[in-house]
């Protein structure tokens, strides 16, 4: 079986609490992604998705200047690069969610996302069955 290290991104693009939701917005517009995450030195504190900015940001009538912390994802669901990645999908599937930390200890060592495991033949099964499962929660009104 498959270990996260295996398939994570390891040269993983992050922001500070230094940075304001705007300059967050610019980095994932620059890098094409939809999550940052939010690191305090190396220690993961954080996460912010496109969907925090619309609905914590844009949709409380925040600025763009808003500190990162105010609108980010703080109760985050993390893996060890040792973990398998049937436990990682079904982790995702669980949480529905679409990107999963990876840390060691609290610091953030990489990450992995659905994507990273369709582009994995031995892990295609794995990446369908909680797609599937995420895709259907999102269907009936919950997404995260």
């Amino acid at each position: 079986m498959e270990k996260i290290r295996d398939i994570m991104t390891d040269q993983v693009e992050c922001c500070t609490l230094l940075d304001n939701v705007f300059e967050v917005a610019v980095k994932m517009k620059e890098l094409n992604v939809g999550a940052i995450p939010i690191v305090d030195k190396d220690r993961l504190v954080g996460m912010i998705t496109d969907r925090d900015i619309v609905v914590r940001g844009v949709a409380e009538k925040h600025p763009g200047s808003t500190k990162v912390e105010d609108i980010m994802s703080d109760k985050l669901i993390t893996i060890s690069a040792d973990a398998t990645t049937k436990e990682a999908a079904n982790l995702m599937a669980e949480h529905q969610i679409r990107r999963l930390p990876v840390v060691e200890g609290d610091k953030l060592i990489g990450i992995v996302s659905l994507g990273d495991f369709a582009i994995r033949q031995m892990t295609d099964d794995q990446a369908k069955e909680a797609l599937s499962e995420i895709s259907e929660q999102n269907y009936n009104g919950v997404q995260h």
